[in-house]
């Protein structure tokens, strides 16, 4: 199961990557994020860790598997019967702007049952997150 969020932000791709990783204000900007807490000291880099409280689900520790400044990083969750790897991709466009792609990408045993049933939810929560960046990065 695969779902994704895109969005295009008048922003430099700096402040959008700074917004992006500072993973324990994200409730500021998006609702689809209750609490966010860092596991770990130190810059946002492969091996960081964070809790994320969410409505609506349980509460789930994300690990950074991929980073690649400012352009992307890759982090995953486990759960029983269920790997999520969620991506948060920047891709600068012309005149400043930059394309905000957000993607879930579940996989293992439970996976076709967790989208199906919890699909709309994931795909809501991609497009908050997607909303409140953009709101975050261009109010100056």
């Amino acid at each position: 199961m695969r779902f994704e969020a895109t969005t295009e932000v008048t922003a430099p791709q700096e402040l959008v990557w700074d917004v992006t990783t500072d993973v324990e204000r994200w409730p500021e900007w998006t609702e689809s994020v209750r609490r966010a807490e860092r596991l770990d000291s130190g810059p946002f880099a492969v091996g960081a860790a964070a809790r994320l409280e969410q409505p609506r689900l349980r509460p789930a520790v994300w690990r950074v598997t991929e980073l690649v400044a400012p352009a992307y990083f890759r982090w995953v969750s486990r759960s029983p019967g269920v790997r999520t790897l969620a991506e948060h991709r920047l891709e600068p466009l012309p005149d400043g702007r930059v394309r905000v792609v957000l993607s879930v990408a579940q996989t293992g045993l439970l996976a076709p049952l967790v989208g199906r049933l919890g699909g709309d939810l994931m795909r809501r929560y991609l497009r908050m997150e997607a909303d409140g960046l953009k709101r975050r990065c261009e109010r100056g």
